[in-house]
């Protein structure tokens, strides 16, 4: 009866919230995102696939912009993702620096070169659009402005913990760069409402109707959902490679290492 109290109390809840809680340590994490990732980086290749031949084999011509506006295709899903990654990573930040968890504050670092890539693949898409559509590569529009200053931010917060030896200081101090930087998501988003700028307004409201053509809308969206797989792959690829650098003197990455050997 002893023996079966003690196995009672130490047994872990086989359900329940407190059943996901265990997932907040790397070494329970590590091997969940291993399977996570095959399945995220099989559905980005799909999707994207299926987004770029909707985008430029299906959908029609715009009448006004002709061909040249089929960038959106990749230039809005990098945009929205952009800006999301960026509050996801100053989710994390934020999680790590108020409970001082490890997971949190490696997810942040893991997201973060994903967010630049994003936001450099939007700056740059965005590039290509305005040259046929305003006649320059480049103009200090409000949006534009705004999503650089998110480019310097990430790329702010991954000098400034690379900068610091520390790994716990190092998490600390890009917090609280990231969390300052949230600002300017909000800015980036009603630009084109605050200010009178080139950039044109959204496409897609929550509001109202769609002003574009339903397969433009299912192309654009499909191509969204193939960049929200690549970056969770990624994200996660990037996260284990991190807990195996952090983690590498405790036993679980010992063993796991010798296994891999």
């Amino acid at each position: 009866m002893v023996s079966m109290t003690n196995k009672a109390l130490t047994s872990e809840p086989p359900s329940g919230g407190r059943h996901w809680f265990k997932y907040a340590s790397p070494q329970m994490f590590f091997p969940l995102a291993g399977k996570m990732i095959p399945l995220f980086s099989l559905a980005g290749v799909i999707l994207t696939i299926v987004g770029l031949y909707i985008g430029f084999m299906v959908a029609p011509t715009d009448h006004q912009q002709g061909e040249a506006y089929r960038i959106i295709f990749v230039h809005v899903p990098a945009a929205w993702l952009s800006m999301f990654i960026y509050i996801v990573m100053a989710f994390w930040a934020g999680i790590g620096l108020a409970f001082n968890t490890r997971l949190s504050s490696m997810m942040a670092s893991a997201l973060a070169p994903t967010g630049a890539l994003f936001t450099f693949l939007a700056l740059w898409t965005g590039a290509l659009w305005g040259k046929p559509t305003w006649g320059a590569w480049w103009v200090w529009d409000a949006r534009l402005t705004s999503e650089l200053i998110l480019l310097f931010l990430y790329i702010g917060f991954m000098a400034l913990q690379a900068s610091i030896d520390d790994p716990r200081r190092a998490d600390k101090a890009g917090a609280v760069l990231a969390l300052v930087g949230v600002v300017n998501v909000p800015i980036i988003y009603f630009s084109v409402q605050w200010w009178n700028t080139l950039h044109q307004g959204s496409s897609i409201n929550m509001t109202k109707a769609p002003s574009m053509a339903t397969t433009m809308l299912l192309g654009m969206l499909v191509m969204a959902l193939a960049l929200w797989a690549y970056a969770i792959a990624v994200a996660l690829y990037r996260a284990r490679c991190i807990m195996l650098e952090r983690e590498r003197h405790t036993e679980w990455v010992k063993k796991y290492m010798e296994n891999q050997a």
